[in-house]
């Protein structure tokens, strides 16, 4: 709990341990269905981010039954299942409870060689950071509360939450990594806090470098910025040095709280370099290169 791992891992015998983990959230877009895909793939992320394999789930619901139609329920848990069987994920279960305002989510158990096991808490000096998706999803989602979401950008930010984190998971793990995390409601910069300082290394991010969904600076610079975003500046703001250079509209979107995003992989540079490229190969276009490990220890982030 100290290291803010991304779940919680119990060992079984020398052989195996056991990954468990609980997510679950108000809707982030309209759409029953792709709000259930959503909730899924984020909660099986922590598991992929810790190097393991998903087995079981157990669907999580607060459902204002008074207020909604049962059929909004049953597109969202269709969509949960779909993702669940993508990911070769059993249901199992479940619980319910009738709630003024709806969520859903799952709790889900996955399984680990010890030995593969990977935390927040061994990124070496020299590492490069991969980045598997772009940032932005909650402001973009701000803004689609506000109805300024054009279709072509809310398409492709919700089926970049909804795609699951599975394979790059598997890459990371034959090209050899040091340490993951997935990128979620402490938005990148507090995320990468959270390497560094488990990791005692510094961490140098190149801001250019960073993928970003379309219209996600457009809507900082028109102050779309949600309250996640915010406490994540307080709270991270004097472990990060941001360059002066960098706007202040970039800023926010790396501080933006995300649902659902990539993973950010610690490596070796060579194993960088054949992770992004074979990322790309399988279909996962904007894995990107964005930073690297120091050995300067504060603060522990640098933005230039």
């Amino acid at each position: 709990m100290a290291s803010l791992d991304d779940a919680g891992v119990y060992k079984l015998t020398e052989d195996m341990a056991i990954i468990q983990t609980i997510d679950f959230f108000t809707p982030i877009v309209d759409e029953p269905y792709a709000f259930g895909q959503i909730a899924a793939a984020n909660a099986l992320s922590d598991v992929y981010a810790m190097g393991g394999k998903p087995l079981t789930a157990m669907n999580v619901v607060c459902f204002p039954a008074k207020s909604l139609d049962i059929s909004v329920l049953e597109d969202i848990l269709r969509g949960g299942l779909d993702k669940m069987r993508e990911a070769g994920v059993t249901l199992v279960g479940g619980h319910s409870i009738d709630d003024t305002e709806l969520k859903y989510g799952l709790s889900v158990t996955g399984t680990v060689h010890p030995k593969r096991l990977v935390t927040n808490s061994g990124a070496k000096v020299g590492d490069k950071l991969v980045l598997t998706k772009p940032l932005g999803t909650g402001i973009i989602s701000t803004a689609l509360k506000a109805g300024m979401v054009n279709e072509e950008t809310a398409a492709k930010v919700t089926k970049s939450m909804a795609t699951l984190n599975n394979q790059a998971s598997e890459l990371m793990q034959e090209v050899g990594v040091h340490a993951c995390t997935d990128i979620t409601g402490f938005g990148l910069l507090g995320h990468a806090c959270q390497i560094a300082e488990n990791s005692q290394v510094g961490i140098k991010i190149h801001f250019a470098s960073v993928p970003f969904f379309p219209k996600a600076e457009e809507f900082a610079k028109m102050g779309l910025c949600p309250t996640g975003l915010h406490r994540n500046r307080e709270f991270y703001s004097e472990m990060v040095e941001i360059d002066p250079q960098v706007p202040e509209y970039v800023q926010d979107v790396l501080f933006d709280a995300q649902t659902s995003g990539g993973l950010l992989i610690s490596l070796a540079p060579r194993a960088a370099q054949r992770l992004r490229d074979r990322l790309h190969e399988v279909g996962v276009p904007d894995a990107t290169i964005i930073g690297e490990v120091t050995s300067r220890p504060t603060p522990r982030v640098l933005v230039e």
